[in-house]
Formats: C-alpha cells, structure tokens, sequence
C-alpha cells in the first residue's frame, strides 16, 4: 500500500527493521510495503550506514554525539522521560544505550534522577507486581485483537482496534475506528493481512462483532477467518485474562497515548495511534521480553493474503451438504444446526472414531457435532 506522509518515516523505520532480520525476504517485504524493490534497498542501504537518519530525506542532523558530561547525560535522562513519562529506570536505560549514548549511568542511577527531577511518584513502585506470562514459540501462531474502550472526540466517539503478536507482542495494528461493525474490523484487518501475512489462530472475546455470545460463538466474520484458513479462538466466559497481553497493552496505549488528552477526530487519533505504535514496537524496552523490542521478535508470516478465494473442495467421496435457511443441514432425514453465519456455505460430514456421530467441517476446522442416537435432535 502506498506510504502517507503522516507515517512515511515509521513505516521506513519498521521496514527496514524487518528488512534486515536474517532471511528476511527483502523483495516480498517492499511489495507488502507497496515500494519498488530499489527504493527498499536504497533504504536498506542509508540506514545500515546511518542508522535512523539515514530515512530521513536530505537529512543534516549529525551521525554522532560527542562525550556527554555527567550534567548533560542528566538532561538526556530527563527530556527522554519527559517523551516517555510513563518509562521507568530499566526501559530509559536501555533506549539510551541502543540510542548510541556514551557513559549511560545504570538504571537505578537514572531513578535516582527521576526522584530528583520529581518525574517519578515514590509510590509508584509498589503498584506494580512481577507475573508470570505465557506465549506462543514463534511469531504469527496466535494473534489477539479487541476494541479498547472508547473515548470522545471533538467530532465522536473513537474506538480503538488493537491487533498483538502473541510471541513478539508486536503490535500489528492501532486502528481509530468509527464503530465496532464487522465491516470495519474486516477492513482493517485486510491491510493487516497485506502487509504481515495470515497468522495460524486469532483470539477475541465473545462478544460483538466477533462473538454472537457464549452459546453460538459463529458470525458472518468468524466464517471469513476460517474461509481464509485462519483457525479461531475465544477467551472463556467473563475471563478477560484470556487475552491477558492485549489487555496489558491497553493499559499502555491509555497512559502513554490515551490519557485525558483532547481529540479533534479519527485522523487525528490516528496519527497519534500510528507514531505510537512505531515507539511501541521499535523503541520501547518491553519488560516481558527481557527489555528487548518487539520488532526484535517478529517477522511477517509465511502465508501471503489470497485476494481471491479458491472454491472449497473437500476432496472426492466427501459427504457435503449446503448449510440452509436458519442455519441448519438436512442429513439422515433429520435437520441439525450448523450455525446461521454458515448461511449458503458448504460444509462436510465425517465419520468419528465413535459410532453414528459426525463432525461438522467448515474449510478443515471443526464448526459442529452431529449424533444421530441422539432423540432429541431437531
């Protein structure tokens, strides 16, 4: 996709961040970017002999620091606070060194001139608990996603789509959305999918616009994931700690973009959104991943986005049956439910190890269960 101006130089940031990773497809990577491949090697090349500024058009700013004195490391620890108050000891420290700063003090100095500057509550410690977190061994297995809550602009209301890397904590997308429509999440989630590729799983809640409840979990946009061969997840009942890295990356989004600022409208959120996600994914230490980055962990998926779907086969001899009216099969001279979001889809029947029940297929994943001993069937 074309690169806007409001993002060109994040967009070059995390491209050649990608870019560089070892085996990375350089070319598959500027088409998903929407660049010529000498524009991505042009990149690649300016930034591997100057670092970030070399994406910078025509840019002067000088390529190194002269040795810093003690009181003008104490201003870099302060004005880099002052980008980030929401940074601590450790996160500063390690931003100041991959930054190329000479005589970085270590992480708990910088507290010391944090209190001393009264940038950080003494309190502030004891909020704070250490967790012991779960995640997928490589990039693109699992993916949360979920609307943070939304807040007013000064031309409606933003709703906030998050989409996260599960082992990276990569943040895929910070969308501003007008609503929670499923037409909305699907939009944003196919420049998603251009961009990254197709993860193997997503995980959301039960709710709207991807839940229809705990009872029928299937919608119009669950069946859209699974036609493009992505298996989904929801969290379990009233246990929003499902989707524990997504709600903690919330938090973040809240204090360090959110907060109680004024907003003009979506676009406006947006940028914000878009220059924040870069600093999330790029510069900021994240504690679970022993202060490294998330760009450090991730790399696209293998799985490219099919703009155009094939036909489901299920391969000769299958039993298939067209899902009808209300959602339901006809099989064995009895109708069964299938799920109204299968409306006018085809779906297979196989035998289980079981005697006279079928699991119902949708695209290989498993959507029903059939048991025709049970009389209670419709």
């Amino acid at each position: 996709m074309p690169w806007e101006a409001r993002s060109i130089m994040s967009l070059r940031r995390e491209f050649v961040l990608l870019a560089s990773r070892q085996g990375a497809n350089k070319r598959a990577l500027c088409r998903r970017y929407g660049i010529v491949p000498w524009i991505g090697y042009k990149w690649l090349e300016r930034y591997a002999a100057q670092g970030e500024a070399g994406l910078a058009d025509r840019s002067t700013r000088p390529h190194g620091s002269p040795g810093r004195t003690p009181a003008a490391m104490e201003a870099k620890v302060v004005e880099l606070r002052l980008g980030h108050p929401c940074w601590g000891g450790r996160k500063l420290r390690r931003r100041l060194v991959e930054r190329g700063e000479v005589g970085v003090p270590s992480a708990s100095t910088i507290t010391v001139i944090l209190r001393r500057h009264g940038l950080i509550d003494p309190a502030e410690g004891d909020r704070h608990t250490a967790l012991q977190r779960f995640e997928r061994a490589a990039a693109n297995e699992l993916w949360q996603m979920d609307y943070k809550g939304h807040f007013a602009t000064a031309a409606g209301r933003c709703h906030p789509l998050t989409v996260l890397d599960d082992h990276s904590r990569f943040a895929l997308a910070i969308a501003a959305c007008a609503d929670e429509r499923a037409a909305t999440v699907q939009a944003v989630l196919t420049d998603v999918f251009r961009r990254y590729g197709l993860p193997e799983r997503m995980l959301m809640d039960n709710g709207s616009p991807w839940g229809d409840g705990f009872d029928q979990p299937w919608t119009v946009f669950g069946v859209w994931l699974l036609r493009l061969g992505i298996a989904v997840s929801h969290g379990r009942p009233y246990h929003p700690q499902t989707q524990g890295k997504d709600e903690r990356f919330h938090r973040t989004l809240k204090a360090e973009v959110i907060g109680c600022r004024a907003w003009r409208d979506l676009a406006h959120c947006q940028n914000a959104f878009e220059a924040w996600r870069h600093v999330y994914n790029a510069e900021r230490p994240h504690e679970a991943l022993g202060l490294a980055t998330p760009v450090s962990r991730y790399q696209p998926s293998y799985r490219p986005f099919p703009e155009t779907l094939a036909p489901i086969d299920y391969g000769p001899g299958a039993i298939v049956r067209k899902v009808q009216a209300k959602g339901v099969i006809w099989f064995a001279n009895r109708t069964w439910p299938v799920g109204k979001a299968f409306l006018g889809q085809p779906v297979a029947l196989r035998p289980t190890i079981r005697d006279g029940t079928y699991d119902v297929v949708f695209c290989q994943h498993k959507v029903a269960e059939l048991d025709l001993r049970d009389e209670a069937a419709p």
